[in-house]
């Protein structure tokens, strides 16, 4: 027992194994610890949110509650020991125990912060998967927008407790120095604030959606996400577009996802020598072409548009159902074709086809 009472560093050995201990035991027991946390506060949302999903909410939720109690445990027992007196310095009026205190303090303030992110990503999770089972598209929307918002004021949050606690400054007058440095940074970070203000008008206008087809400053593609910042579009060479909202917000969003029909337009140039009787003929059999794809095409129409020296052009207009791009392409593509069919059967020549160029070599003798 005199070992055990021995002091070293204004400790007792004795003192040194009890929190050693505890240290250990916690390490050794954090995984059976936080599963026991987390199934206890699982069965309390199982209460209110019947659809639960317990593995991913373990998944999610289990790592960031072991390091949470392994640091809250091991700064409570630490924090029993005596600070050795050959370590005690005063650094610019603060001592090196006080520091040690307040730096402990810190990192127990992020290690809940990060289980509070993971809690929120969870339910984030959660909604997202109701989400999917509506066609509504704003659901998603919403979930996304609200984690991202959620996150920054819980980080907000936790910044403004690690300066309260472990820098011990009021937050009154904290609040009130950040509105002077706030409104200097404002002026510096405008276009980052703008982008943040108009990802709430892009929330609330909603003029697209994530997985919408949009076109935007001649570029195309698909959104994949909606952020605080930046939209993001996957274009048709499967690269990433980073767009910043407030330019999603000035610039002419053309949505296609949310037109309700597809136009195709084909314009026949035919030569100006072909005969009144085989226009009329031409025209007649178009319109059988089209009548004949009554249940992919909705209205249509043939007319002649224009008669000029360099010829007649012919317009074919038609709408469809807003397919998919391919099944657009394909239906227009067997259009087509049937159309080049119907102009050779009946030798119908195209604008320009029959000119030809005749030079005369043959030189004039005297």
């Amino acid at each position: 027992m005199d070992f055990l009472d021995q002091v070293y560093f204004n400790n007792s050995i004795k003192s040194y194994l009890l929190v050693g201990g505890i240290i250990l035991v916690t390490l050794f027991l954090k995984r059976y610890l936080s599963r026991y946390l987390v199934a206890v506060f699982f069965r309390l949302a199982k209460r209110i949110w019947a659809t639960l999903n317990k593995e991913s909410f373990i998944d999610l939720v289990v790592e960031p509650m072991e390091w949470f109690l392994v640091i809250l445990i091991g700064v409570f027992a630490i924090d029993k020991l005596n600070f050795p007196g050959v370590l005690l310095y005063t650094i610019y009026g603060h001592t090196t125990a006080d520091i040690l205190t307040r730096l402990g303090t810190a990192v127990i303030i992020i290690s809940f912060i990060w289980l509070v992110l993971r809690l929120i990503d969870f339910i984030a999770c959660m909604l997202e998967e109701r989400a999917n089972l509506t066609p509504d598209a704003r659901d998603n929307q919403l979930v996304v927008f609200l984690r991202d918002f959620l996150k920054v004021i819980i980080g907000i949050v936790g910044l403004l407790l690690i300066i309260k606690a472990s820098f011990n400054q009021p937050l009154g007058n904290l609040l009130t120095g950040l509105s002077i440095v706030g409104a200097a940074l404002a002026l510096g970070a405008k276009e980052s604030l703008e982008n943040l203000i108009a990802s709430f008008i892009i929330f609330f206008d909603k003029p697209f959606f994530a997985g919408d087809t949009v076109k935007v400053n001649n570029i195309i593609g698909r959104v994949e996400r909606i952020g605080l910042r930046s939209t993001r579009i996957l274009t048709g060479d499967k690269t990433i577009v980073t767009m910043p909202n407030k330019q999603m917000v000035d610039s002419i969003v053309d949505n296609w996802s949310m037109r309700t029909q597809r136009r195709a337009e084909i314009k026949l140039e035919l030569s100006v020598k072909t005969p009144i009787a085989k226009l009329e003929l031409v025209i007649a059999e178009l319109k059988k072409i089209l009548e004949s794809y009554t249940r992919d095409i909705t209205p249509y129409s043939v007319f002649l548009k224009d008669i000029s020296k360099s010829g007649v052009t012919i317009l074919i207009e038609y709408f469809t159902e807003p397919v998919d791009l391919t099944e657009f392409d394909t239906l227009k593509q067997i259009i087509s074709l049937q159309i080049k069919k119907l102009l050779e059967e009946n030798e119908v020549e195209f604008s320009g086809e029959a000119n030809t160029i005749v030079i005369n070599n043959d030189v004039k003798e005297n």
